[in-house]
């Protein structure tokens, strides 16, 4: 693992045992749901509900194959809260470990590289993607509403940028260049 410049030591021990509470394993909901293409609401991070959700997200992240990070609107939430792990995936740079964040923007970004994306919710499709490689976001740790800020590089900033996008109310097909860039999801035997 690197560690940029700006690499936070905070969220990178953050842990949902801080949160206190057992996740549940939730249904991920897929396109065309409604929740999907709305703009998230932001919320209070220290709400019951909010670090329930956050606790969620990790542990249906965790069950699900492949999966390196699971934003609230996919298990039918219209939240801005997402949860993100992508130290195991092949492609990973630097990482942060398992977090949450909550309301979450993009405050600098640059070098725009162009990589095929999945997700959970539009199941049998890929994409070529246009994003940002290096970033700094900044956002809220559920539980404690602590901001934070997150200075990261290459697939775990295409991944923050993936799930804030469904905060936000985008699916990767709204960034994708054209029907040109969608593929068929490839599945190994």
């Amino acid at each position: 693992m690197s560690t940029p410049e700006g690499f936070n030591e905070r969220v990178a021990a953050w842990s949902e045992d801080e949160l206190g509470v057992t996740g549940r394993v939730l249904d991920v909901v897929t396109a065309p749901a409604t929740v999907l293409s709305s703009d998230g609401a932001v919320v209070d991070p220290t709400a019951p509900e909010i670090v329930q959700l956050a606790a969620d997200l990790v542990a249906t992240m965790r069950v699900s194959p492949g999966c390196v990070g699971l934003a609230a609107p996919q298990v039918g939430e219209g939240v801005k809260v997402f949860c993100v792990d992508v130290s195991q995936h092949p492609k990973t740079r630097t990482h942060h470990g398992t977090y949450v964040l909550c309301n979450a923007e993009v405050v600098e970004s640059s070098r725009n590289e162009k990589a095929r994306e999945g997700c959970m919710s539009v199941p049998d499709l890929t994409g070529d993607v246009k994003r940002a490689s290096r970033i700094l976001v900044r956002g809220q740790l559920p539980g404690t509403g602590e901001w934070v800020e997150i200075r990261t590089d290459a697939f775990e900033a295409r991944c923050l940028q993936h799930e804030m996008d469904h905060c936000n109310g985008y699916l990767f097909l709204d960034r994708v260049a054209g029907a040109h860039a969608i593929y068929q999801r490839q599945t190994y035997l």
